[in-house]
């Protein structure tokens, strides 16, 4: 019974060390990310071409997070981040610029996440959501931006971000996250709202979302092609 009793209280210490060595750990992360968010701020700028006027729901890249720096109403906007650790540190991080966000994914707290996201919306707040988060494909529309906006009447407005200078930075992580570092001029280029019908069936939702794909895709296809002209507009 004693060499249970001691194998059962051992372990329960390294899985409580563990724990503890997870939070230090985050909150080194969080705190670090803090201290660049807060800097960074002061160097990098975004060019917007046509931002939306109206309540939307911004369809981004995963790779894109970093756009949420140039949200011009952050009173008004939620983003939606993993409810997982790293989206822990991107949300925390994020709150250095005032961003607020609603935490869940298709993973974890997907539902709940969605509901909470619905009321913002329908309390009159624009929202972003990374529509290949959290963990790809890259680039692939899921459906849970589709049927909040089906629900809500709110407009997707898809969005394309790039800059050509060095400091525009792309990560080896599966989306190829992009950070800015240092001064970096940067365009956000905005497409036409995308209105889903409130009768939508649910065969008909992966048109939407191939549709919202190939919009985003051609708005990133022009940016980086026209890249000079939209940075001079």
């Amino acid at each position: 019974m004693l060499p249970y009793s001691f194998l059962v209280l051992w372990s329960y210490r390294v899985a409580n060390q563990r724990k503890f060595k997870e939070k230090v750990k985050l909150g080194i992360l969080i705190n670090l990310l803090k201290t660049f968010f807060h800097i960074e701020k002061h160097f990098l700028t975004i060019k917007h071409i046509n931002y939306p006027q109206e309540q939307f729901i911004l369809s981004m890249m995963h790779c894109h997070q970093c756009l949420v720096y140039g949200i011009k109403d952050k009173d008004k906007f939620y983003a939606l981040i993993s409810a997982s650790n790293d989206g822990e540190i991107i949300a925390k991080a994020a709150e250095t610029l005032n961003i607020k966000s609603v935490r869940g994914s298709s993973k974890r707290r997907g539902v709940a996440a969605s509901l909470e996201l619905i009321d913002k919306l329908k309390e009159g707040n624009s929202a972003g959501i990374m529509i290949d988060g959290p963990r790809g494909p890259r680039g692939k529309v899921k459906d849970g931006i589709v049927n909040i906006s089906k629900l809500t009447g709110v407009p997707i407005i898809p969005v394309a971000w790039h800059s050509k200078n060095k400091t525009f930075f792309a990560a080896s992580s599966w989306d190829k996250f992009i950070i800015p570092f240092g001064p970096c001029q940067t365009v956000a280029l905005y497409g036409e709202p995308i209105f889903i019908p409130s009768d939508l069936e649910k065969e008909n939702i992966k048109f939407w979302c191939e549709r919202i794909e190939n919009e985003m895709q051609k708005l990133q296809n022009d940016l980086e092609e026209n890249y000079d002209k939209y940075l001079k507009a």
